[in-house]
């Protein structure tokens, strides 16, 4: 716990849920404090300081609010839950209310403008007041509570009306290449939390490692994973934090670890090579097996996504597939027609995998390099794109993605990919260089593009990736600290779609100071 909320003693907040609707429209019933509820003379006002920055603020003149010795956190109904974790965070007490002067007072308000994660702050008369349209706005108003108290130790009078300006704004972690604890990935979602993203997308499949238990294929688990008990105790902290799990199975490439427990799956070229990671998309006990933990996990993962993968199909690297593969290219005219492709064949792969997860009510996902423009068949346009080739050359534009009317999450490797070890040119991207540099528009390379394009109804957001290509290279807590300021930085511009005010060195003293581990920033 920072030494600045220590300081605090025993200061505590009132919560409350104010149903839509009331009979007399009015504010819920307060109990006047036995102890005086102003925190002293009007200040000068100030927005809170915040990661990500609050998008409006209009400030007012009176004495703000700050933890008094007798106010409490009351809570009860749906937001009894962020009552409680208020409570614990700030150190303060915890009371079925009602609430009094000098509390902070949240209030769920179902008919509020500005979407399900949007929430609105008022400061006056010594009492803050936050309310939302659903838990999720409530929950990251309580985030900008606990920053600015961390910070400033108090909240300036005024009304913050504050929303995302992105609706997925994740953290993408490879588990399979590199054993992450459960320990480690819960500190990481608190991290996301505390910095309003909503997202985590978990590659837990790939030629080094498949690294969840299973039921419909334990023979395909690594002996280093994450028992169905530890996976449950990340799914129930997301839900506690308003986090979306993604998991993903990437397939046909990236399939080494199922290979290894199926042979026969295995991709082999005209001249006897084994293709790296890829399975025979023409033989269907391939689609059998991925289609058969498709289904298992997507009865366990309760979010509306499921990454399907598609990247780095080794077939579709070779200078002629047809020629290289030919058991490939007999089963896509036979698929397909006369003239079909092999690339034919791996987009209605695709399409495939897409509707398995669409059958259990999921959202499809795929990688970028997994959609081509031209063939006989075309990837369903209800896959979302995640685009992360953002300085291969040759790779497709995503504007001629957008053309096409898809909705794109961007993961512009330029800036957003944490690639241990650093290997292939990757280098470790740094929070400055997406402060300054990167937006959700900048899709590709260092320039963005148009606007037209990439609004919010476009590009849906974005997502900070590590990549274990080198599992060794660095620890786990080198991972956490590298990647630090750069997830900070991720979360302001997937927020805050205006050009922070703040400059490089006053943001990384505000992640210093909001950081509940005060952690140098390094």
């Amino acid at each position: 716990m920072p030494k600045k909320l220590l300081s605090l003693g025993a200061a505590t907040a009132v919560i409350t849920v104010l149903a839509t609707g009331c009979s007399d429209g009015g504010e819920p019933k307060q109990e006047k404090s036995r102890s005086a509820s102003a925190t002293g003379p009007s200040v000068p006002a100030a927005a809170p300081r915040t990661i990500p920055s609050v998008r409006s603020y209009e400030p007012a003149r009176g004495p703000g609010w700050k933890p008094q010795q007798d106010a409490r956190v009351v809570g009860d109904g749906p937001l009894a839950d962020e009552a409680r974790r208020l409570a614990r965070e700030l150190r303060m007490r915890y009371s079925p209310g009602p609430a009094r002067d000098g509390d902070v007072q949240l209030e769920l308000n179902r008919g509020q403008s500005g979407g399900p994660e949007s929430y609105r702050l008022t400061v006056r008369d010594g009492r803050a007041v936050i309310t939302g349209p659903d838990e999720a706005g409530v929950f990251y108003g309580t985030r900008t509570v606990v920053h600015a108290v961390r910070a400033s130790g108090r909240l300036s009078d005024g009304v913050v009306r504050d929303r995302p300006g992105r609706a997925q704004r994740g953290f993408q972690l490879d588990i399979a290449r590199k054993h992450f604890t459960v320990g480690w990935i819960e500190a990481r979602m608190r991290e996301m939390a505390d910095l309003k993203m909503n997202q985590l997308g978990l590659h837990f499949s790939d030629d080094q490692g498949f690294r969840l238990a299973s039921t419909s294929h334990p023979e395909v688990v690594s002996e280093q994973h994450l028992t169905t008990a530890e996976l449950q105790r990340i799914l129930d902290l997301a839900e506690d934090l308003h986090i979306t799990v993604v998991p993903e199975i990437d397939s046909p490439g990236h399939l080494g670890a199922v290979i290894k427990a199926h042979p026969g799956l295995q991709l082999t070229s005209a001249r006897g090579n084994d293709a790296p990671g890829a399975v025979d998309i023409s033989d269907p006990q391939a689609a059998k097996i991925v289609d058969d933990l498709l289904r298992e996990y997507s009865k366990t993962f309760p979010g509306t996504f499921f990454h399907v993968g598609a990247d780095e199909y080794a077939a579709l690297m070779t200078e002629d597939p047809e020629a290289s593969y030919p058991q490939l290219a007999k089963a896509a005219e036979q698929k397909y027609g006369p003239g079909a492709t092999v690339q034919d064949l791996a987009t209605g792969w695709l399409n495939d995998r897409a509707r398995t997860v669409r059958a259990a009510d999921k959202q499809p996902k795929a990688w970028n390099d997994g959609f081509f423009e031209d063939g006989k068949t075309t990837a369903g346009k209800n896959i979302q794109v995640q685009y992360w080739t953002g300085k291969e050359i040759g790779a497709r534009k995503p504007e001629s993605y957008l053309r096409e009317g898809r909705k794109l999450v961007n993961l512009n490797d330029e800036y957003l990919y944490y690639v241990l070890g650093e290997p292939n040119e990757f280098t470790y991207p740094t929070g400055e260089r997406i402060y300054k540099e990167w937006t959700p528009a900048v899709l590709r390379g260092t320039k963005a593009s148009p606007a037209s394009l990439t609004g919010p109804d476009r590009v849906l957001g974005g997502m900070f990736a590590v990549w274990c290509d080198l599992a060794n290279a660095q620890t786990e807590q080198q991972v956490a600290r590298g990647i630090r300021l750069p997830l900070a930085a991720t979360a302001q511009k997937l927020w805050d779609p205006q050009k922070p005010k703040p400059s490089w060195k006053q943001f990384v003293r505000l992640a210093d100071e909001v950081d509940p581990a005060q952690e140098p920033a390094g």
